[in-house]
């Protein structure tokens, strides 16, 4: 029987979004009382925070299931060409020694070094992602999270009228990788779909700036003068007032908001020290979903 009461605890860790979330193992059976604050928490604060759980794939993708379907992500070096619902984000091969710098794996690592949000390059795209550390660098390897809600919170009326009723073109592969050979010529050439520029959170009505890497055009712009858009409104939600860095820890995991928040990859020394996160990527629902104010909207 589900619990009256959750003893979870909710700790805000900016001033603008991210909380960590305690009281609670994530491998474990969840009850609605407990998911319901953690349901609400995600929709208030865009980035979680969960310590010490210690995830294997099984009850990672478990634990994800609550929040909607998976999305099976296409075949790419990230999990090793075989589609799942879990892609590895690692320096190190299957025989747990350091991949050379122009592995293919590690080309697609330091391509999410930009800002991006995940599978927004989808016609439904996805709700939220988690990482969930099983190797950390001592020093290093941070993820960068950035609120594009906040971001948007702080632009002036009159701007935001402007850009309200734009359509943003994403695309799979990332503006300065054209020749990306980490998705196959198909993939790539299928995953080109629009979205609104600016998205709100159908549980709260709270919006948000839906840019990064993958977006690229403005429909109606001509291509040069919407990407210089895209990028404007990208670098305004990644300045340092809008920005969470993650420092991870062994058993850490992160769920983030796709739909309101950015984030990125950044650099560590990959021949020195080993890294693996596994991540997974909660499917969203159309706009138009029955269901799209409950968990997986």
């Amino acid at each position: 029987m589900d619990s009256i009461e959750s003893r979870i605890t909710v700790k805000r860790l900016h001033p603008l979004f991210v909380a960590e979330v305690t009281g609670i193992d994530l491998k474990l059976p969840l009850s609605r009382a407990d998911f319901r604050v953690i349901w609400e928490a995600f929709n208030e604060h865009q980035v979680l925070v969960f310590r010490d759980q210690h995830f294997d794939d099984d009850s990672q993708i478990a634990f994800c299931r609550h929040f909607g379907e998976l999305e099976t992500m296409i075949a790419h070096p990230g999990n090793d060409w075989n589609p799942g619902h879990i892609s590895v984000m690692t320096n190190l091969g299957k025989d747990g020694n350091f991949l050379p710098a122009d592995h293919p794996a590690m080309v697609h690592r330091a391509r999410n070094e930009d800002w991006h949000s995940d599978s927004s390059f989808k016609p439904v795209a996805a709700l939220a992602s988690m990482l969930a550390a099983r190797i950390v660098p001592p020093v290093g390897g941070n993820t960068d999270l950035a609120s594009a809600r906040a971001a948007w919170a702080d632009l002036p009326a009159e701007r935001q009228a402007a850009l309200e009723g734009l359509t943003a073109l994403h695309r799979m592969t990332l503006r300065d990788a054209a020749n990306d050979k980490g998705y196959k010529e198909e993939d790539k050439q299928r995953h080109v779909v629009t979205h609104p520029l600016v998205r709100a959170n159908p549980v709260n009505g709270r919006k948000a700036l839906y840019v990064g890497a993958h977006a690229q055009e403005i429909v109606g712009m001509p291509p040069e003068e919407g990407a210089r858009l895209i990028e404007e409104l990208t670098v305004h939600c990644t300045q340092p007032q809008y920005v969470y860095s993650h420092h991870w820890r062994d058993g850490d995991a992160v769920l983030w908001d796709n739909r309101c928040t950015l984030h990125r990859a950044t650099p560590f020394e990959t021949a020195k020290y080993k890294r693996k996160l596994h991540r997974t990527t909660i499917a969203g629902k159309s706009p138009d979903s029955a269901f799209a104010n409950v968990p997986g909207a």
